[in-house]
């Protein structure tokens, strides 16, 4: 599935534990499998929630001397100013969006349906779910950006998705992705979705990581798709 490596692996799944009426889609990081994090959502209990977490295939990346590693597009560089990878961002969020359509054919409707993702993967979940067609339930962002910023309308979009719920997390203490990224991402969020339904935390100490508060925020975000 993922990137120009169609010999991924599968995704690592959680299935539900009874049946699946909803699904949460998560991006891992770069340089990082979805292994870690079905293990993580796991622990977030929901007997009609299935977690999908696909693997990003691996590339050189050029902010890493080219070396070769898990990711979903190629990262020059992490300023605002950066070159960016747009094919292999544009790319990747067509690999997201047909994870999307397999649980609709699956049964379950976009609608009950929640893209997130971590750094480089929750970066992609912002960008395929302001691109795609398909009406998404929201959006979980944890430490990231909003790639291709500069592609999108200078007011609010138009598309299925222009009411989403966001929620994005960032740590104040972030050295790799810096909280500013997370602040610039929200301010243009709220210029072109409903500013009403995108939350924005930031978490006293926490450098580019996750933490149990954000995974109690996740579970509440489940809580109406249990």
């Amino acid at each position: 599935m993922c990137g120009n490596n169609m010999s991924a692996p599968l995704p690592a799944i959680v299935p539900a534990a009874r049946k699946a009426t909803a699904a949460v889609i998560f991006l891992h990081g770069l340089g990082d499998t979805g292994h870690g994090w079905s293990e993580a959502l796991a622990g977030i209990k929901s007997p009609h929630v299935k977690y999908i977490c696909p693997h990003a295939p691996v590339m050189p990346v050029s902010l890493n001397m080219n070396m070769a590693m898990p990711s979903w597009f190629d990262i020059i560089g992490l300023s605002p100013d950066s070159q960016e990878d747009e094919a292999g961002i544009k790319q990747a969020a067509e690999n997201v969006k047909a994870l999307i359509d397999q649980e609709v054919k699956n049964g379950i409707p976009s609608n009950r349906i929640i893209l997130g993702g971590f750094s480089q993967g929750g970066a992609l979940s912002l960008y395929t779910a302001l691109t795609t067609h398909q009406k998404l339930a929201g959006v979980v962002a944890l430490s990231c950006w909003l790639p291709l910023r500069a592609s999108f309308p200078q007011g609010p979009i138009s598309g299925v998705n222009k009411d989403i719920a966001v929620l994005q997390c960032h740590g104040d203490c972030d050295p790799l992705v810096p909280l500013m990224f997370g602040s610039l991402t929200v301010e243009k969020l709220k210029s072109m979705i409903n500013p009403a339904n995108v939350t924005f935390r930031t978490y006293s100490g926490m450098m580019h990581s996750s933490c149990v508060e954000v995974s109690f925020l996740i579970d509440n975000v489940l809580a109406g798709y249990g």
